[in-house]
């Protein structure tokens, strides 16, 4: 009698090809931005948001979830954020406390990395606030670059691009808060019955 596999250990998916087809395109969305392309580079990021909602709805909807894909998501996301950032501040459209409040950011979740492997913790589920994190930075940094533009366009642009990056960098480290509750609640559960013996 077969073993039946594991479903969430396939690799060759629809969402996770186009988990992929989102992380090839990031070095030419970098190129696009620090060449001064933004008309492209934001078709391209548009593209990378579209594959962002659907791999994750087909993987729902056809049930294809993978372990792979889990990781595949949302290293997409931080690559796409942190090329984003690296690209704006560059051009001296970003300024250095949205820099510093998200590498902190990353860097304290960073740092409770030897605690999930020391206990051997799986990967706490993603919250729904960093989710909204990540929508507020997608939109946030697009719109900062139409906020360059020339007249009204670039006018309108720019206070609403601000709004989304206040909102995305609070609801981030927010995120990053409740990671750390979670990773400690793990923790907790984990040496509650090796107390009791």
């Amino acid at each position: 009698m077969s073993e039946t596999r594991d479903p969430t250990s396939r690799v060759w998916t629809v969402p996770n090809a186009l988990s992929m087809l989102r992380l090839l395109g990031v070095p030419l969305f970098v190129w696009l931005l620090l060449a001064h392309h933004d008309g492209v580079g934001l078709v391209v990021l548009m593209i990378a948001g579209f594959t962002d909602y659907a791999d994750g709805k087909i993987a729902r909807r056809f049930h294809m979830e993978s372990r792979l894909g889990a990781l595949l998501d949302p290293a997409a996301d931080r690559l796409y954020i942190a090329a984003t950032i690296v690209c704006l501040a560059i051009r001296g459209i970003l300024p250095l406390w949205v820099v510093l409040a998200l590498v902190a950011r990353e860097l304290f979740i960073l740092a409770l990395a030897p605690t999930v492997r020391r206990h051997r913790l799986p990967l706490p589920p993603v919250h729904f606030i960093g989710k909204a994190a990540t929508f507020n930075l997608l939109y946030a940094f697009p719109l900062l670059v139409v906020a360059q533009f020339d007249g009204t366009v670039g006018d309108v642009a720019a206070p609403i691009a601000w709004a989304f990056v206040i909102w995305g960098v609070t609801l981030y480290w927010l995120a990053g808060l409740l990671y750390a509750v979670q990773v400690r609640e793990m923790v907790n559960a984990v040496r509650a019955p090796q107390a009791a013996r």
